[in-house]
């Protein structure tokens, strides 16, 4: 078990106004786990026995839908509870958790959670603004779903990666971990062909510059407007 580095917590919101001593009690009934890159944390369907938070690197959260399609649901990046099954009232993870890239991750007994949200009200109360920016998220993905062209979708599903794993370079913003054609369709909601129909116009256009593995957005503001169906015509 490698050591929990309470100051690189602190940088966290969930741990946001939370004084030493409470600190020391949230993390008593913790431990610790470095993963490499696709290791598995927990699947779909798996009993509930622990919820965590990301420290170091990336983990990506799939499912596979009734028809059989497999879908990614998140990114999960450093800060980010996840498995928090009891929150939602279940008794099963709804996902697969993977690691994109060698992660470090802090984990809790899932028959902890009750107790540490009643013993700290303000770990309960950043953990709701988590499940609450999750649901407002997944609203978004849904209704993008049913109304938007695939397009406009893609470019939503870009722009989020953008603001959540965004690093800024000199040619615009860099996605800061390994992300594939076939993981930006996954959690587009359409197939490898036309993401990739869809990210070589874009490239032509200039407006993103791809690699194996890499995706650089060099106009966010052009990708916007795609996204907002004020540009059409890429395709």
């Amino acid at each position: 078990m490698i050591p929990i580095d309470r100051s690189l917590l602190r940088h966290f919101m969930l741990f946001a106004d939370t004084s030493a001593e409470e600190l020391d009690d949230i993390l008593s009934g913790a431990s610790s786990r470095l993963l490499g890159r696709n290791e598995v944390v927990f699947k779909q369907g798996d009993s509930a026995r622990s919820f965590y938070i990301l420290l170091h690197g990336r983990l990506k959260v799939s499912q596979v839908t009734l028809d059989g399609q497999q879908i990614i649901v998140r990114i999960i990046n450093p800060g980010d509870l996840f498995g928090i099954a009891r929150a939602l009232k279940r008794d099963s993870y709804p996902g697969t958790a993977k690691t994109v890239s060698e992660s470090l991750i802090v984990c809790w007994p899932t028959a902890l959670w009750d107790q540490l949200m009643e013993d700290h009200p303000v770990l309960a109360a950043n953990a709701m603004q988590t499940v609450g920016a999750r649901l407002q998220e997944a609203h978004s993905r849904i209704r993008e779903m049913a109304t938007e062209e695939v397009e406009r979708r893609v470019a939503h599903t870009i722009l989020r990666l953008v603001r959540q794993s965004g690093k800024r370079v000199e040619q615009g913003v860099s996605i800061d971990f390994p992300i594939s054609r076939k993981d930006i369709a996954e959690m587009a909601g359409t197939t490898l062909h036309t993401v990739s129909r869809i990210l070589s116009a874009w490239e032509a256009a200039e407006l993103v510059e791809g690699g194996r593995k890499k995706l650089l957005v060099r106009k966010p503001h052009r990708l916007l407007l795609v996204a907002d169906g004020v540009i059409e015509g890429y395709l």
